[in-house]
């Protein structure tokens, strides 16, 4: 059974951007090897219990996690009624630039490394964000993602990127491979048979999970070490 559970690390927080805050909530594991900014999708929140369950494991693997609300209260009911909101990849592009030099600025993760998880149109606002800031984001893991609305700012990442998508999921499938051919960076395509666009399977999200971390260690955590060993001998 997946654990969804609070975990005591965890704390609300606000965001700064465009003139307003946007809630958070931002775990800090001790001795933290990185930090994962998420980005959920279409009609969701930083309460998203597969997002959650994610972090959860990201948190028990050492990185520290901010799940972020990218729409404000009265954004998130408009949009319930338009739709708009969650395909304005811009907008939620900018908000996770302004997270992002918001844990550069943070005590409790100013040192530390970031990579980004985002869900649905949040994978493509991950992407666009990357682009933003090639210097502070060290890898990019999408779930169910669609990279595709990313556009322009494609060939620009330059974090190596992870696409996990169902095997179930045929439409996502093409737009993500498309997306890849696209960039130029590391981007892998991981498959997850039998699994849905919600992963919702038994096992799927576990794969997720499984991916994320071994990415995120690869890319995040070991950045962290190697500029370490290069502080070190300087």
């Amino acid at each position: 059974m997946l654990d969804y559970g609070d975990d005591n690390i965890e704390r609300t927080v606000h965001v700064p951007t465009d003139h307003i805050e946007l809630e958070g909530t931002l775990g800090v594991p001790p001795d933290a090897a990185g930090v994962v900014l998420f980005a959920h999708g279409s009609g969701s929140s930083r309460f998203s219990s597969r997002n959650r369950f994610v972090a959860r494991v990201l948190r028990d693997a050492g990185f520290a996690t901010l799940l972020l609300d990218l729409l404000t209260v009265s954004e998130e009911r408009v949009d319930d009624v338009t739709r708009h909101l969650r395909f304005d990849i811009d907008l939620l592009a900018n908000r996770l630039v302004s997270a992002i030099d918001w844990l550069h600025g943070t005590a409790d993760t100013a040192s530390l490394h970031v990579g980004l998880f985002g869900a649905s149109t949040g994978g493509g606002a991950a992407l666009v964000a990357a682009a933003e800031r090639p210097e502070r984001v060290d890898a990019v893991v999408s779930r169910g993602g669609r990279p595709d609305l990313a556009g322009d700012a494609l060939p620009a990442v330059k974090a190596p990127t992870l696409l996990i998508v169902g095997g179930h999921d045929e439409p996502v499938i093409e737009l993500n491979e498309r997306a890849r051919s696209q960039m130029r960076t590391e981007v892998r395509l991981e498959i997850v048979p039998g699994a849905t666009h919600l992963f919702e399977e038994p096992g799927a999200l576990e794969e997720v999970a499984r991916l994320a971390r071994h990415w995120f260690a690869r890319h995040v955590a070991a950045s962290a070490t190697d500029a370490a060993t290069s502080s070190g001998s300087a």
